[in-house]
């Protein structure tokens, strides 16, 4: 069993945010497959195999603006270094804000560790990486 069921981020531009996750999520292998009939929820899961969306972006349901949380951040998952800088370059491109460029992160313990850091259109920290054995 996974220990998270999803993560969810807020938006107060549903549109402009589903860009922006299409373009860094694609790299990563993340597929959108849920949009409420309210068209005020979007989410994203693993294309094979196929799984409950395990992120989403939400128009906040009690209608005050998003924002974001000090310390605060969601880490995706890549299969490669060259994913990890696909995905950043692609935030980037659509106007995210770099918060640490791709590189290896040797501080965060033995083997390789190669993230990046963005923040999103809403000001959302994310941390994209990729983890291998030595």
């Amino acid at each position: 069993m996974n220990i998270f069921s999803h993560v969810t981020l807020g938006t107060n531009n549903l549109d402009r945010a589903v860009e922006f996750y299409d373009a860094v999520l694609s790299p990563l292998g993340l597929v959108k497959d849920s949009i409420t009939d309210n068209n005020e929820t979007v989410g994203w899961s693993w294309a094979v195999p196929q799984s409950w969306p395990s992120f989403f972006v939400v128009l906040p349901i009690d209608e005050q603006p998003a924002s974001v949380g000090n310390g605060t951040m969601v880490a995706f998952s890549a299969e490669s270094s060259e994913v990890v800088d696909a995905a950043y370059q692609a935030g980037l491109k659509l106007g995210g804000q770099s918060e640490g460029e791709p590189g290896q992160r040797a501080q965060y313990g033995p083997g390789i560790y190669y993230g990046a850091y963005l923040r999103d259109l809403d000001g959302n920290k994310l941390h994209i990486v990729y983890r291998a054995s030595e």
